[in-house]
Formats: C-alpha cells, sequence, structure tokens
C-alpha cells in the first residue's frame, strides 16, 4: 500500500499503483479528488504522450502542478492512462 502526503494530508492511497519511471502512478479512483484542482499545464513526453496536472490544495495551500497524469497516453504507456503521479513535496511513502 502506498501514500502520497502533502503538508500532513493523505492526498492518495492505493495498493494498485504502478512504477514507471521511478514513480508510483496511482489510479485515479484512489485519489482524495477534494485536493485537486484542474491545472492548464501540459507537457509531453516521446513515449507516454501529453500529460494534463492538477495542483495540489491543502487547508487554503497549493502545491501547482504537483501531480500530473495521461488522459490518452501512447500505446507504450496505456497501463498508466488515467493514474496520477506526484512530485514537487508530494512524499509518496509506503505504509
Amino acid at each position: 500500500m502506498k501514500q502520497a502526503i502533502w503538508k500532513d494530508t493523505v492526498i492518495a492511497q492505493s495498493d494498485k499503483t504502478k512504477n514507471v519511471e521511478g514513480n508510483a502512478y496511482f489510479p485515479a479512483e484512489d485519489i482524495n479528488k477534494e485536493f485537486f484542482k484542474s491545472s492548464e499545464t501540459q507537457s509531453v513526453c516521446h513515449w507516454k504522450g501529453t500529460a494534463s496536472y492538477y495542483s495540489i490544495e491543502v487547508n487554503g495551500e497549493v502545491n501547482k502542478d504537483a501531480a500530473w497524469y495521461y488522459p490518452t497516453a501512447k500505446d507504450l504507456a496505456k497501463n498508466i492512462e488515467g493514474h496520477v503521479a506526484f512530485w514537487r513535496g508530494v512524499q509518496v511513502v509506503d505504509v
């Protein structure tokens, strides 16, 4: 089981994460959606596709673009399509 934590708050928890390039990707149904705000930011990975981002908001504090996901992944990354990964100070820990 893995948890994603920011500002002492569990923002995602799952026993079905997928590890790609050292990042734990959480199934969309295992994130606490109340903490996620859509962002206009996008980036492109040559083998995964175009990533979209969420900003994380906990107790009025915002961590801009701290989570990303691939809404429509390329063929080699279909296993993480729709899954969410984290950076920018979000801790992912085993529990």
